[in-house]
């Protein structure tokens, strides 16, 4: 499993083409050659990943108890506007409208790196959410990190 580093401040052409930084296409080897997906983000951002992981992902979602209603209302949500982007001859990506009006962005965004996936974000989104960290980040750490690796005394 490919994890992706860096952070990333791109801008978009007039008809929606990205070009991919050179720092991150050499974290990306394999996308020429199998593609990568955008798709929807939790929150009001997009998220690329190689097909590799996608398929890894979609595996999972199809063994899902499609039965129930809450399933597959996530499985229709997490997938909606999921798309194959692929790279022209300029090292280009071109996002669809309906993923960029869902995010907000207009021409500027920001790439950031998160283990298997990279968000994409408009800036001013981005911008906005890191003003808002916690006021104790050593706090957050460690309540969301304190027992990581530790057993349970089950």
């Amino acid at each position: 499993m490919s994890h992706f580093l860096g952070e990333f401040d791109c801008k978009l052409d007039a008809k929606g083409r990205m070009m991919i930084p050179s720092n991150l296409k050499k974290q990306l080897p394999e996308a020429e050659r199998e593609g990568l997906v955008i798709n929807r983000g939790f929150e009001k951002h997009l998220v690329v990943y190689t097909k590799k992981e996608w398929d890894i992902i979609t595996d999972e979602l199809s063994k899902l108890n499609q039965y129930e209603k809450k399933t597959r209302e996530f499985i229709r949500y997490f997938t909606r506007g999921a798309t194959e982007l692929t790279l022209d001859a300029a090292n280009r990506v071109l996002f669809p409208k309906s993923l960029m009006d869902y995010a907000g962005i207009q021409s500027e965004v920001v790439l950031s790196c998160q283990f298997n996936k990279i968000e994409v974000w408009a800036k001013e989104a981005y911008d906005s959410q890191l003003d808002n960290e916690p006021e104790n980040f050593s706090n957050l750490a460690e309540e969301v990190m304190g027992n990581a690796g530790r057993k349970s005394d089950v």
